[in-house]
């Protein structure tokens, strides 16, 4: 497996056995003992055809700067399988955070997201299965506290997600202030009643699997 636009390498599964990621400052968080990382980018991956079982994308292909280029290098480097986490701009710009209080982060994500249908295509076809994310999830993206709101008035949590940390702070404290009155005045609880009880949210996140 090759992880490719790999982070910090949160999600590597056991089997990774390398991983591609172009900032050195995100390969420098990788834990110890992590598969190795190459410095390089998803579009040009300087590794041989068909070099591993699968290669997997996991919230990642909204930030490369030629998708169908990327795409291409996925397909080359992997023999079996390709794995991508993304997300469905349609459903995901409707998640509460970015609807009520933030619509000017919504609009920044609308200009690199990705269209599952369009990852589809470039694929040559996958599977879809959509990703519900639990209550008390512990990854730290944009909707894993769709039900813990007053988790992004927190920075640490902010800057933890890659949305909020290019959109700016300073476009962010507006929305956000007026959730910080809404959870105050228990507006945003009543208003999110159907929340409170329920385990999981699809909040747009999608598991495209294709068969190579």
């Amino acid at each position: 497996m090759i992880n490719v636009g790999a982070g910090t390498g949160s999600y590597e599964p056991p089997q990774t056995v390398l991983a591609v990621e172009p900032s050195s400052v995100m390969t420098a968080q990788r834990p110890a003992g992590s598969a190795p990382a190459l410095e390089a980018s998803a579009e040009s991956i300087p590794l041989a055809d068909d070099s591993a079982d699968a290669a997997m994308a996991l919230l990642t292909v909204h930030h490369w700067s030629a998708l169908e280029a990327g795409i291409g290098e996925l397909l080359r480097i992997a023999r079996e399988r390709i794995v991508i986490l993304t997300f469905d701009p349609d459903i995901n710009r409707r998640f509460w955070l970015l609807e009520e209080y933030l619509p000017e982060a919504a609009a920044f994500d609308d200009t690199r997201a990705v269209a599952v249908e369009r990852l589809v295509r470039l694929l040559g076809g996958a599977s879809i299965e959509s990703v519900p994310i639990p209550h008390d999830c512990t990854d730290g993206f944009l909707a894993a506290f769709w039900r813990r709101p007053e988790a992004y008035l927190d920075p640490g949590v902010r800057a933890g997600i890659s949305l909020f940390a290019q959109t700016g702070d300073e476009v962010l404290q507006p929305g956000l202030a007026r959730l910080s009155d809404d959870l105050a005045s228990g507006q945003w609880h009543q208003h999110h009643a159907d929340l409170l009880d329920r385990e999981t949210l699809d909040a747009g996140y999608r598991l495209l699997v294709a068969d190579l």
